[in-house]
């Protein structure tokens, strides 16, 4: 890998853990308004969110239409995940509350994105990505761990399951999005016009939904302010920054990554909130960290170690 390649790539990177830190935010500003349905917070912020970035890549949006037209199939498949992700992540966190859906949910999305970018782009894994995953899993499990005191308990266990089969939907979910809009990108197609476009469709499912879920969404200029912040900040700010870190990082590397969303989760939850917190989430925060790093350093030795798979003309590495 060149220079030029490498400083794109650690941008790339940068720029989704600084989205990550934003979306890690959510649980917190939510906090802030109970009585808003997770329902109405998911497909608000999402939906705006997709306007928002359409109206702000506008014009990369019209030179890149047809190239979009071309790929019905993937649109089609991103606009949905993007639409059912806010659903399921909001109501996993509801039924089997807020540590374990936010575990369940981000910790499968890389697996989900390795699997797809396995089996659909026919790109290797890289002992590099294998690694980070285990770090990562690991330290997130023990960041629920760590939070479980704080949580509500959860009675019926028929919800719970639910509760963590939707999670799996989410994680699912993300990572199909991710790989589409990656599809997108490597297609030619801008990476502004790639999110734009995806969460554009999605905010055609979500914004209607408001008139079933949205009672208490702009009762009060606090759940006004939080609704905007959710819509601006984590989900229109935040999605930018992920279609630039696609450009240059494969999704499963890019949802790896996004590990970091729960554990500034759980800091301002401790330091905002003031939730109650063990030592092993501390040793899950470490993990994570070392999880990021090992993502973000180039190493020759993860270079040439990879999981194999039939070699094929457009095989790559997933890293």
């Amino acid at each position: 890998m060149n220079i030029v390649n490498t400083q794109s790539s650690t941008k790339g990177t940068l720029a989704i853990v600084l989205a990550s830190f934003l979306w890690g935010t959510t649980g917190t500003s939510a906090q802030f308004a109970p009585d808003i349905s997770p329902l109405a917070i998911g497909a608000f912020a999402m939906g705006v969110g997709g306007i928002l970035l359409c109206l702000s890549a506008m014009k990369a949006l019209k030179n890149d239409a047809p190239r979009i037209q071309d790929q019905p199939l993937n649109f089609l498949l991103g606009s949905l995940c993007v639409a059912i992700y806010p659903l399921a992540f909001y109501s996993s966190m509801r039924l089997s509350g807020v540590a374990v859906g936010t575990v369940v949910s981000i910790a499968s999305a890389p697996l989900f994105a390795a699997i797809f970018e396995y089996t659909l782009s026919k790109k290797s894994v890289s002992l590099q990505w294998f690694l980070s995953f285990i770090l990562g899993a690991c330290g997130i499990g023990l960041l629920a761990l760590g939070k479980a005191p704080s949580e509500a308990i959860i009675d019926n266990e028929s919800d719970n399951m639910i509760g963590v089969i939707l999670g799996l939907i989410a994680g699912a979910t993300y990572a199909g999005y991710s790989w589409s809009a990656k599809r997108f990108i490597d297609s030619g197609i801008n990476s502004r016009s790639a999110m734009a476009g995806l969460f554009g469709g999605a905010a055609l499912l979500l914004l209607p939904s408001l008139y079933f879920t949205g009672t208490h969404l702009f009762s009060s200029a606090v759940n006004t302010s939080v609704a905007v912040y959710m819509a601006v900040v984590p989900m229109f700010i935040g999605y930018l920054l992920f279609g630039y870190g696609l450009r240059t990082i494969h999704a499963s590397k890019a949802t790896l990554i996004t590990l970091i969303e729960p554990l500034v989760a759980t800091l301002f939850a401790i330091f905002l909130i003031g939730e109650s917190f063990k030592s092993i989430g501390w040793i899950g925060m470490l993990l994570v960290c070392i999880c990021l790093i090992i993502q973000s350093v180039k190493l020759p030795f993860f270079n040439r170690n990879k999981l194999p798979r039939k070699r094929t003309c457009h095989s790559e590495s997933v890293s």
